[in-house]
């Protein structure tokens, strides 16, 4: 007897229908499953076959055939036990289920011996695109049913057990429906309070990081161990926007696919990475033998900082440069390609010399020139092309650290408000929640950043002193105009020129 049930998987951050199909015939009594398996799939006869007999079912003494089309997909991970152990009680006349029910339904689901249910990876993504494939539901594991909640053009049935979804195949039992209250789920979550007034001083750096969240601004930060680079780069994420509902939908794909929802239903707050500096290029930008994302990807729609950016290996920083470009990490195997969606902001911070005191004023280089030099040049010219906005934070003398000052009254609340200018100007420039200054196009900056007469002066003898590529002259550009949005400013004045020179040179 044959019959088919339908299940997906996942390539990349998208679903693919995958057809299971299950045969059971006369013959040696065997158990084979075909179609591009990986090593995980072919272990599952075991699992399946134990979880039906401790579930109480019988397994037929017979020839079993599992076909999962179509067969030029690698089809790896856990999530087709369920969808199997079905397919073999349909086969077998042991349960008579609906066919049009069955068409209308993916199936997913990884199983215990004893028949329960675990959660599986990637649960969000094939919950998102399963409309599309023209579903109508989806069953999965029950500790999976939150996150696939959220979206509303499906049914979602968690369930707990192999007996359970029979029981209610058979129409014997309901199962509730799963629906996410997504505002309430971010009610209940605690946001850590960090706060750039806990920050003494640095206010040319705070004003920095404001425009960086504004325009979405790559920066790095160059200053003596101790200045407080990495204390100012983790309270970016206080004065950046709260996550829109497409955004938390993105992210939380990403961390699904990856397996590191750690506990969590969803991703509600904007992601902070910070990889160690000997992270391999395939812990950053995503690989492996399974492809699966990396940091950049798992930083999408948040911030990736990268603390002694010198200290990283060169080739992994160039494999960034990509990502930097086009916001998304492409990665190519011999038998397909991926692409992971990396839109982040990049906050860098490196000490300007290998004892770290180059350009100190309050403790002296000990390193040779020729030290500084080959230390500088770990970084290449086109990755530092990338960076928006570099700026030099200065260590804070003991006045500032002991005295209260106007300066430390510079708080998130008050930083977040110019930020929100910022990116309500550029959503009616663009008409578009995703889209900001530093993603204009050539076309785009021609006719969104028009200069007055006194900044077009300041440009080209900026550009001749400078020696800016055009790379560099346009990132002037777009840093002017975020700058001149703060201010609330149609048009980049000439103190807005001035100031993002300052951020580049």
């Amino acid at each position: 007897m044959h019959t088919k049930i339908f299940s997906a998987t996942t390539v990349g951050v998208h679903a693919h229908q995958v057809d299971v199909e299950v045969d059971i015939s006369f013959g040696l009594i065997n158990f084979f499953i075909v179609g591009l398996p990986d090593t995980a799939i072919k272990e599952s006869r075991q699992r399946i076959v134990t979880a039906l007999k401790n579930s109480g079912f019988k397994v037929p003494e017979k020839k079993i055939t599992v076909n999962l089309a179509p067969a030029h997909i690698k089809k790896e991970g856990t999530l087709f036990d369920l969808p199997i152990a079905l397919g073999i009680l349909c086969a077998s006349k042991m349960i008579d289920i609906d066919q049009k029910f069955l068409e209308e339904t993916i199936i997913i689901g990884e199983l215990s011996l004893d028949g329960t249910i675990k959660s599986i990876q990637g649960a969000l993504a094939i919950a998102c695109d399963a409309y599309k494939l023209g579903k109508k539901r989806i069953i999965l594991p029950h500790d999976n049913a939150y996150e696939a909640g959220l979206i509303k053009d499906i049914e979602v049935f968690g369930v707990k057990t192999l007996v359970e979804l029979v029981h209610f195949l058979r129409g014997e039992s309901k199962i509730q429906q799963t629906k996410t209250d997504i505002a309430k789920y971010i009610a209940s979550q605690k946001v850590e309070d960090m706060n750039f007034a806990d920050v003494r001083g640095q206010a040319w750096a705070k004003r920095a990081l404001q425009i960086a969240a504004a325009g979405r601004h790559n920066i790095l930060f160059s200053g003596p161990p101790g200045s407080g680079k990495t204390m100012l780069a983790k309270r970016i994420l206080s004065i950046l926007p709260d996550m829109t509902f497409h955004e938390i939908i993105d992210t939380t794909k990403v961390y699904s696919i990856s397996g590191k929802l750690a506990g969590k239903s969803l991703i509600v707050t904007r992601p902070f990475r910070s990889p160690h500096h000997s992270v391999s290029a395939a812990g950053l930008i995503g690989g492996g033998t399974f492809p699966r994302p990396g940091e950049a990807s798992l930083a999408h729609h948040g911030v990736l900082f990268l603390d002694e950016l010198t200290e990283f290996k060169r080739d992994v920083l160039e494999a960034l440069r990509q990502p930097l470009e086009s916001r998304v990490a492409d990665i190519s195997r011999v038998q397909q390609s991926i692409q992971y969606p990396a839109s982040f902001l990049l906050v860098a911070a490196l000490n300007p010399c290998p004892c770290g005191h180059f350009g100190d004023n309050t403790k002296p280089c000990v390193c040779s020139a020729l030290q500084i030099q080959k230390y500088q040049t770990k970084l290449s010219g086109p990755l530092l092309d990338r960076v928006d906005i570099r700026v030099s934070v200065q260590a804070v003398s003991y006045q500032d650290a002991t005295e209260h000052k106007v300066v430390d009254q510079i708080s998130s609340e008050s930083l977040k408000i110019g930020v929100a200018k910022a990116l309500e100007m550029q959503q009616q420039r663009f008409g578009n929640l995703e889209k900001t200054n530093s993603m204009m196009s050539a076309q785009e900056i021609e006719l969104f950043c028009k200069v007055d007469e006194l900044g077009q002066q300041m440009l080209e003898r900026a550009f001749a002193k400078l020696n800016l590529s055009m790379r560099s002259y346009h990132k002037i550009l777009k840093l002017a105009r975020t700058i001149a949005d703060i201010d609330v400013s149609e048009q980049i004045q000439s103190k807005h020129v001035q100031e993002a020179i300052m951020y580049k040179s």
